[in-house]
């Protein structure tokens, strides 16, 4: 029973930043613009709250879960304002978004390098201490089963990205907001018919994903790591891969990230599990886990994919 505890944990360090990563893909991709910059949004978003750790740590200003939150916070205003970047090329000067996400892919780990290292004499590495791990939550961690699963030996974040799931689920389906971004991402021009801003309504759509995906980047960091090396190891692709698989729909979205989660847990801790050692394949193989089973599911599920169009802007320069 405990090594199931030990998986489950492990796919939940996985499964949580991609889910939330996804989630913020999902409202820009719903609202009709392709973000392929998570995976530069992520690492952005993710050095600006890590050097912001490593400064009030080193100079003992703040710790515990106020400098969490607090770095969350800057994490998700730094993946806000580098996703205004595509959204401007996008959606102003309507130029080709996967050029420009590509672009911007490229563009965040320059910049954190960059700084990283003007910064601290030569080094590109941020390190910070890990004091965030809750090694059991009062009362909760006495329930039977759950309180193993769940409440113990476990991240802030994993509750918070269930917040994130519930209420996105909620904005998006159950508002009117929510309603304009889909409609804007469905038929744009219906909605801009409608009297909807369309121009604004995917500037909201990038932008929340630039947030979460922000979060996304430093939640990534936290558990696996003590410094960042301006990398999150494709995970921005593969929230992409989720979101796709997902279907662009929240709940769904959240079963997908579970279900690479599994896969990216079952890739490193196999020789943990006694039927995958037991096979003495080789370290690659195991690896490659994750990729293959997203290409596979990709190949069967693409066909009925749910993707608004990204086209059709109406272009009326009184609605920006």
């Amino acid at each position: 029973m405990s090594l199931v505890y030990f998986l489950f944990a492990q796919t939940l360090l996985f499964a949580i930043p991609l889910m939330i990563v996804a989630l913020g893909g999902m409202f820009s991709e719903r609202s009709g613009v392709v973000n392929l910059a998570l995976e530069g949004i992520m690492i952005i978003g993710g050095f600006s709250g890590v050097f912001f750790m490593h400064y009030m740590q080193e100079n003992d200003i703040m710790h515990g879960m106020p400098l969490l939150f607090l770095s969350l916070l800057i994490a998700g205003i730094v993946g806000l304002l580098f996703s205004l970047l595509h959204a401007f090329a996008a959606i102003n000067l309507r130029a080709d978004q996967t050029i420009s996400g590509t672009a911007l892919n490229m563009l965040a780990p320059a910049i954190g390098i960059f700084i990283a290292k003007a910064v601290q004499d030569g080094s590109q590495n941020v390190s910070f201490t890990n004091e965030f791990r809750i090694t059991k939550v009062p009362v909760l961690g006495d329930i039977p089963v759950l309180g193993d699963l769940f409440f113990k030996n476990c991240y802030v974040t994993t509750f918070l990205a269930i917040a994130i799931l519930l209420i996105s689920a909620y904005f998006l389906l159950k508002t009117r907001t929510g309603l304009h971004i889909r409609a804007c991402g469905e038929n744009p021009q219906a909605a801009d018919a409608a009297g909807i801003s369309v121009y604004k309504t995917r500037y909201l759509g990038v932008i929340l994903s630039g947030i979460l995906g922000g979060m996304g980047g430093l939640i990534y960091i936290i558990p696996i790591s003590t410094e960042f090396t301006c990398s999150v190891d494709g995970y921005g692709f593969l929230a992409l891969a989720v979101l796709i698989f997902g279907n662009y729909s929240p709940y769904r979205i959240a079963g997908a990230a579970f279900f690479f989660g599994i896969t990216k847990t079952l890739a490193y801790t196999y020789n943990s599990v006694p039927f995958l050692a037991a096979l003495k394949l080789p370290d690659t193989v195991y690896k490659l886990i994750p990729y293959i089973a997203t290409l596979i599911l990709l190949a069967f599920t693409s066909k009925n994919s749910a993707a608004p169009k990204a086209d059709g802007i109406p272009y009326d320069k009184s609605k920006r």
